[in-house]
Formats: C-alpha cells, structure tokens, sequence
C-alpha cells in the first residue's frame, strides 16, 4: 500500500456522509475523523454507519491527481474510462484524450487515479470488515446488521478489485495464470501494518477471480434484498453474472440469472432506469446528490451532455455506432435515449447539468438478461438465447421491424448478442469490459478503430461524411492493459511488485 495513503487514515475509519439516501441511511452523529480516537471508532451504530457511508462516498468521488470530486472510480469514471477505451463514444476534447488515443504512462493522471481511488475505498471497507464482529459481540450491533454490513463491504471490495482487474490485467480469457492484481483483504489502520500491506503481491488473474467469487458468495449470503442505492442480495449475483461471463463459465452465467427472474425486468422503456434511479431495470447504482456529487468536471451529465442544455459536453456518441447498421433507424433507443446539437450527438441517459444528480447505475438486469443470452449461446441453446435477445432488443423496435428469430440469424447469433450490448449499454462504460474479454478470447484483435480525437464537428459525420479513424491498438501491445503507478512501485520498500511489460 502506498506511504503517501496512511496519513489519512482516520479517513478510512469514519468517512462523511453524503446526501441522497433515504432517511433510513441518514447518519444522525457525525465527528470529525481525527476528533475519533481510534478505540471509539466503532463504538456506536451511528458511527458505524457513518465509516460505511465513508466507504461509498470515496467510491463515489474518490481521488484524482491530489483532489476529489472527479467521480473516482465509481461517481463517473468508471463510466469515462470504459467508454474512452472503447470506439462507441467519442472524445471531443484534450480532457479524456490520453485514455482515448492510448498515450497513458505510469504516472498519467486517469489511470493513476483509478488505482489509488481504488486501493483507497478497498482499504477503508477492509478497515470496517475487520472491526464488524467485535462491534457485534459488544451488542453496538446487532448480528443481523453487522452481517448486512459485512455483505456491503464484501461486495464493494469485490467491485473495486475487478476494476482494477480489467484495466490493469490480462483477461482471464487469454491466461488465468497471467499477472493479476494485489488483491487486499485486510486494512491498514496504523503504520505498522505499511509492510504488510506492501508485501501482498500481484497474485495470478485466475486466484484473484477465485477471490472475487469467494467475496460475493459470502455477500450473497448476508446481504438483504434492497433498493438499488445499497448494497443489497441481487447486486451480488448481478455482479458474479458479469465476472462469470469473463471467466467464460456459461453454465455459472444462467445460474446467476435465474436468481433473478423473479425479482427484476427490463423495463418496457428503454429511458425509465435513467429517470429517477429506481425501475424493476436497476439493480445497483451510486448515488449523487446536489449537494455531494462528482462536480462539474466529473459528472456524468455535465462531461455527456449536449452543451446546448448546459452541460460541457465532452463526450459524444461515436458516429460509428450511430451509422452501424445494425442499430435500426427505427430503435426509440435513439430518440428517447439522445440529444443533437450541431456539433453532434449526445447521449441523454443522463439529464442533470445543473446539480449532477443522476446516479450511476452500475448493474442493470438487462445486462443479466444479455449475459445469459451469450451463455445459452455459447452452450447451444439457441431458442432461449434468441428469446433473452428479443427481450432487450424489441421492445426498443415498433413491431414493423421482425424480431431475431434462430434461423434468421444463423451462425450470426453471438455476433448479434455483442451488438446489442453496444447499443443497450451505451454511455455506461461497458464498452472496454467487452473488448478486454472478447480480445482475450480471440473474438477481437483488441481495440477497434476510433473516429480521431477532436475532429468530428458536425452532424454530417453522422449522415454521410466520411469519419476519419486513428487510435486502433491491436490486443497484442503492451498498451492494451494499464501500467501500474510509478508512485506504487517506487514507494514500495518492502516487495515492489512488478511493473506490466512494456512499460
């Protein structure tokens, strides 16, 4: 762990509070963290509560090059930083450009700021789990809640580390027994604990997926169900569906779906999980308020949104997916779900350029529904992948518009499902999580073309203009996977652990 995080450890042990829960969350008994001394931390419920709200607020604005607010890892930039890696959204300033055209180096702000932002929120939770039973044997707690609360923390953690997981490592589709990340299932709450914490090291990807799963299995069983603003039952098998779907485990896939039938839907309208952050659709989100949120130069809305309605407008859609044929003209995903300026188009997923409050959703059941219809396809199910597919795909479409059917599509089937998700899953970041497993499995050549950085100025690139490309990187460069922070080797005194190659 890097020297330069302990000195805000009492952070970790009773982080603020931030607003936009229901009342049943708010905290009643807030201290500053360095009035706390340590013996006290966890003396109350309310203080418990308090280091817990801690915990999703560093995951919802975090660290970024020495300041908080630009929504690290979770306010926003894992949104950011999956669709600057990918070639469905597209950058239009020089703020994303270092993720966009591939230039980053160990001490590039984005990617470094994702690994602390990270490690951060990962130490705090760690900090919580180890104190949770001692606060239930001492009756602070009753056993009920302080299993909830280990569920929450074990999810996070889980979270959080296969973040790091897709950005800093090879897929586990290419070699379970390439370098993976350290994997830290214990805090640092005082100094002497530094060397411990520097001496875990980058374990195998296939023990840290091992690892994942050992997580949210245990989530799973002590997390209550719940609204999608907490850590609840469903995000944790939401959660294992999607990293099931990396290890290429198919039948582990359906298995997690079908936990969830009865209590989740894709909604009717594809706008409805955007609006409000409650829909049968939305299973875990990050929540933003006016008064605590990313800020202008992280929040989705601002750097999204079309400048016309008061964002920045940093970010557009790719006129690459826009004129892909595969997205029919006729899908209402284009007119509910999207804005046009004339200098583009925008997503309109998120709305708020005034006070940020759009949420960041972060597991939908759709993208449950869409995992389990590559899992039935990949296993030779056809009818009920085509039926998952169908599920997502046409109620976007009028009905003059026929649905997938099995021999329609042929031998084109996985393909379909992987396009879907492009559209579905627009502007939320899933983009680079496809490409980094897919790539892995031999199913891309890592990233595909782009429209170049800063040149795409008005709406006929989206007609009939012809879009200029650059920023291709094949899977086999080093570039495809992140370099971990110069600042986390060079600090580490104990057992440095090894740069990625190339770098």
């Amino acid at each position: 762990m890097k020297k330069f995080a302990i000195k805000n450890i009492k952070m970790a042990l009773v982080g603020v509070a931030f607003l936009g829960f229901t009342s049943a969350c708010e905290v009643t008994e807030l201290v500053p963290a360095n009035l706390i001394p340590d013996s006290e931390a966890f003396s109350t419920g309310a203080r418990i509560e308090s280091a817990v709200l801690g915990v999703y607020e560093s995951a919802q604005r975090g660290f970024y090059n020495g300041s908080v607010q630009r929504g690290y890892p979770f306010g926003a930039a894992n949104v950011q930083q999956g669709d600057m890696r990918g070639e469905d959204m597209y950058n239009d300033q020089a703020f994303y450009e270092i993720t966009y055209n591939n230039s980053y180096s160990p001490v590039s702000a984005n990617n470094v700021g994702m690994w602390i932002s990270l490690y951060r929120m990962i130490n705090r939770l760690n900090i919580i789990l180890e104190n949770l039973d001692d606060a239930v044997a001492n009756g602070v707690l009753t056993t009920e809640a302080g299993n909830a609360y280990k569920g929450e923390m074990l999810f996070l953690r889980a979270l959080a580390h296969h973040e790091l997981l897709i950005h800093f490592a090879r897929p586990y589709s290419d070699d379970p027994s390439s370098a993976g990340i350290p994997y830290r299932t214990f805090g640092i709450d005082d100094v002497t604990k530094v060397p411990d914490g520097e001496a875990v090291p980058r374990g195998t990807v296939g023990e840290d997926y091992t690892q994942l799963l050992l997580d949210l299995d245990a989530a799973e069983g002590f997390l209550p169900e719940g609204g999608p603003f907490r850590a609840n039952k469903g995000a944790a098998i939401a959660l294992k569906s999607r990293i099931k779907l990396h290890m290429k485990d198919w039948p582990g896939v359906l298995a997690e779906y079908t936990k969830l039938t009865s209590k989740y839907a894709v909604t009717a309208n594809p706008a409805t999980p955007f609006r409000g952050g409650t829909s049968s659709d939305n299973i875990f989100s990050f929540v933003n308020s006016a008064e605590a949120n990313p800020g202008v130069n992280g929040a989705l809305p601002s750097m999204y949104g079309n400048p016309n309605l008061g964002a920045r407008g940093l970010v557009k859609i790719s006129p690459i997916i826009w004129r892909a044929t595969f997205w029919k003209a006729e899908d209402t995903r284009r007119s509910l779900l999207t804005t046009q300026s004339p200098t583009g188009i925008f997503t309109g997923k998120y709305q708020d350029a005034v006070t940020y409050t759009d949420p960041n959703v972060i597991l939908r059941f759709s993208e449950v529904v869409l995992n389990a219809a590559e899992a039935n396809a990949r296993t030779g199910k056809m009818m009920e992948a085509v039926t998952l597919l169908n599920s997502v795909r046409s109620r976007a479409l009028p009905a003059s518009v026929p649905a997938y059917t099995v021999d329609g599509l042929g031998n084109g089937l996985l393909q379909a499902i992987f396009d879907e998700r492009r559209i579905e899953f627009l502007a939320e970041g899933r983009r680079w999580p496809d490409i980094h497993r897919l790539s892995g499995e031999g199913l891309m050549n890592g990233i595909p073309l782009k429209a170049t950085s800063r040149s795409i100025t008005n709406l006929t690139f989206y007609q009939t203009a012809t879009i200029p490309t650059d920023h291709s990187l094949e899977y086999d460069s080093h570039l495809f996977v992140w370099p971990i922070p110069l600042d986390e080797i060079q600090t580490n005194n104990s057992a440095p652990i090894p740069q990625n190659p190339g770098y």
